[in-house]
């Protein structure tokens, strides 16, 4: 197949792309070069980057990954979040279908329940977003559903994404989980954590995130779904499972939090809906992930 993975040399992207060249997939991404390097790649490397690219470039896909986006939270200034994640997205599903794709996976978020009490559920739960990054997501779904409407001979499936953490993200820099930094930290000294350690997360391995992607790529029909792994881990635990395989004895170093109403202390997705509509069912517990990171050298890599 003829595939576009936009953001393909971002964390979630790149990690898409490799998968897809190893099916030996003709692959096409957009990206920036101040990303990761996908070495060895061979196929179409669409230049500049999502933001002006040049549309002829595309011509006929058979699927879309859509995964380019500004995706700092703190960033606040929503007319810029708008533009990349709303209306470039917009442009992109329309010139896509009208060039005969019939399947678009894209990426959302579960920054979009906000304070909303978790476990998430995708058709229960308010949406409460926190930042402007979780309101582009919010105009994305809308978009969506309502574009859907217009072609409903397409399938298009959201995933929203929840804390995902693996190889590739330390080019996330400040933005990489707690996993990866956390990691960093204890190489070299005490983690500091937001005090006392018991925020909970929900977090969920690249890998399965890959998986998640192609299952969503196959939908029967179109729909909007959580990609988490559905239970949750506190602070002061990964601090205790990076321990055990970093082999050191780290304690935690308690701080203020500078966030308290910007942030969110407990996130968790129900994973039914996940499993009913594209049969998605996670692989990598915390404990697998975080081991299987550690072993692939990319855990603890500068």
């Amino acid at each position: 197949m003829r595939i576009l993975v936009t953001g393909g040399t971002g964390f979630i992207g790149s990690n898409i792309v490799k998968y897809l060249c190893k099916e030996d997939h003709e692959v096409l991404i957009t990206g920036n070069d101040s990303e990761i390097k996908l070495t060895g790649f061979k196929g179409k490397y669409l230049q500049p980057s999502f933001i002006g690219l040049d549309w002829d470039e595309i011509g006929r896909v058979d699927i879309v990954f859509h995964q380019a986006a500004i995706n700092d939270t703190t960033n606040l200034d929503k007319k810029e979040m708008f533009r990349a994640n709303v209306e470039s997205s917009k442009k992109l599903f329309r010139h896509v279908v009208e060039n005969g794709c019939k399947r678009i996976v894209y990426a959302t978020s579960t920054a979009i329940y906000g304070n909303s009490p978790a476990p998430y559920k995708e058709n229960e739960t308010v949406l409460d977003p926190l930042n402007p990054y979780a309101e582009s997501k919010i105009e994305l779904e809308k978009f969506a559903s309502e574009f859907n409407k217009e072609y409903p001979e397409v399938i298009i499936v959201g995933l929203r994404y929840c804390n995902v953490y693996g190889p590739g993200e330390n080019s996330k820099g400040k933005r990489a989980t707690m996993i990866y930094q956390l990691a960093q930290q204890m190489l070299k000294e005490n983690p500091k954590i937001f005090r006392d350690g018991e925020q909970k997360r929900d977090y969920i391995y690249v890998k399965d995130v890959v998986n998640a992607n192609i299952l969503a790529s196959k939908a029967k029909e179109s729909c909007v779904v959580n990609c988490g792994f559905g239970k949750v881990v506190t602070f002061n635990e990964l601090i205790r499972i990076i321990n055990s395989i970093l082999r050191e004895e780290r304690k935690p170093i308690y701080i203020e939090n500078p966030y308290v109403g910007k942030y969110q202390d407990y996130t968790e997705c129900d994973m039914s809906l996940a499993k009913e509509k594209i049969g998605f069912v996670p692989e990598f517990d915390i404990e697998k992930g975080i081991k299987d990171y550690y072993e692939n050298e990319n855990l603890v890599r500068n």
